[in-house]
């Protein structure tokens, strides 16, 4: 009798230890942010007091937007042309320091969109949209077999990213991008006038909604959902309003097609990139209006009769919040963590890919935003959250740039995770208090 009970407590050791030993392991996988170490010069940016940072990884390639597992591991999605088995980057931090010490891979196609809901994670090419679905430890169970949820989405190398956010009722929401800067007859040319009706929204220039769990998917299946947008990159499902956000990256070329119309200066400072908070069936105007955030109005585009006074379209929404111009929004991100302050409970973090066409003021963006919202979803002031991505004044061109946001997640345990697509890294922002 003594040693079947002997025998029996070995085993619930045994069993015990084990138990410990998986929890411990996945306890690592999403380490709490006392546990990690902040680069010596916070990865080189420059954030608000109490805060710090960390390289998680480097090198990785073109690295787009990114998603976190309720474990900690983070997934990348590659752009471009990509290896087989590089399409998709899994990062493990295997021993709690925030550092990647194990890289996998799968999948074949380029692109830039990404997501984790309700078990599985959505990743995107620029005309089809996959599914895996994922075990308990928030790994892929088939990386060989994703399911093809849509295909046949339209791209003609011009704003053909196609990013995506869900909702919690089963949709998935995503951006068909313009292929055109303005819907011109000639697109880019000096006085060409636009096209009346644009004939590009009927399958582009808005987000499109199709359901999460269908698979073959293509335009048929889905609801052109909102319109009227040159291009989102950057969109997320906000849960305080239960509604849609985006970003837009607003159009080019003010004073270059319409020279005697408009200054350099105003080529440079028009229009707003701008915020949206859509609902079904919303247009935002383009391509017959843009937002000048000096006049607080929409105005008239000049390919349509404008001139740079002449306001239009009172029946287009209104943007939520406006920024400078040209700073191309690449993400968008609610934030519902705990680990931050107060005031960033239920705000929006954008990350701003960086400038061009800036001329002949020096470039702009390459940073992190903020916007706090009210106990109500009402927004407040933008500010800068964190910058130095850069890590030098960029006065022409984007090149000098040696790091450019991309990518917006949040990890398990409230802290941000920020993605360059200039040298591939992968930046982890915590908060250990003042």
């Amino acid at each position: 009798m003594k040693k079947t009970i002997s025998v029996l407590s070995l085993l619930l050791v045994v069993a015990a230890f084990s138990s410990f030993t998986a929890c411990a392991s996945d306890s690592l996988r999403s380490a709490a942010p006392n546990s990690v170490v902040a680069d010596a010069d916070n990865a080189g940016l420059k954030l608000p007091a109490g805060f710090s940072a960390l390289k998680v990884a480097e090198g990785l390639g073109r690295a787009r937007h990114i998603a976190v597992t309720a474990q900690g591991d983070i997934y990348v999605k590659l752009m471009g042309r990509v290896a087989e088995g590089k399409a998709v980057l899994r990062l493990r931090d295997r021993n709690g320091d925030g550092k990647a010490e194990e890289i996998s891979g799968m999948g074949n196609y380029g692109g830039t969109g990404i997501a984790i809901k309700n078990g599985y994670l959505y990743a995107s090419s620029d005309e089809e949209v996959f599914r895996y679905k994922l075990n308990e430890k928030g790994e892929v169970i088939s990386p060989m077999q994703p399911e093809k949820i849509i295909t046949g989405l339209i791209n003609r190398r011009q704003h053909e990213s196609k990013s995506i956010t869900l909702d919690n009722a089963g949709n998935i929401y995503v951006n068909i991008g313009a292929y055109s800067n303005s819907c011109q007859e000639r697109d880019r040319q000096p006085g060409s006038l636009g096209r009346m009706p644009c004939p590009i929204l009927d399958s582009a220039g808005g987000i499109w909604q199709f359901r999460a769990d269908k698979l073959n998917q293509t335009y048929g299946d889905g609801i052109r959902y909102a319109t009227g947008l040159r291009n989102v990159v950057g969109l997320d499902w906000n849960n305080q309003l239960n509604q849609l956000f985006v970003m837009q990256h607003g159009r080019d070329d003010l004073h270059n097609i319409f020279p005697s119309l408009f200054t350099e200066q105003q080529n440079a400072d028009l229009p707003a990139e701008t915020m949206y908070a859509l609902k079904k069936g919303d247009n935002a105007g383009w391509p017959y209006t843009y937002y000048d955030p000096f006049q607080n109005k929409k105005m008239l585009a000049p390919e349509y009769g404008g001139d740079g006074k002449k306001e239009g379209g009172k029946e287009f929404i209104d943007p939520v919040v406006a920024f400078p111009a040209h700073m191309a929004p690449n993400a968008l991100l609610f934030y519902t963590g705990d680990m931050f302050p107060a005031k960033y409970k239920n705000g929006a973090f954008i990350a701003f890919h960086g400038s061009w066409n800036r001329a002949p003021l020096p470039q702009e963006g390459y940073y992190v935003a903020f916007v706090p919202f009210d106990e109500n979803g009402k927004p407040g002031k933008w500010e800068i959250f964190a910058n130095g991505f850069a890590g030098v004044e960029v006065v022409t061109g984007t090149r000098g740039a040696q790091h450019r946001p991309t990518g917006l997640a949040q990890g398990p345990d409230g802290s941000l995770y920020v993605s360059d697509d200039s040298k591939g890294t992968i930046y982890r922002i915590i908060y250990k208090g003042k």
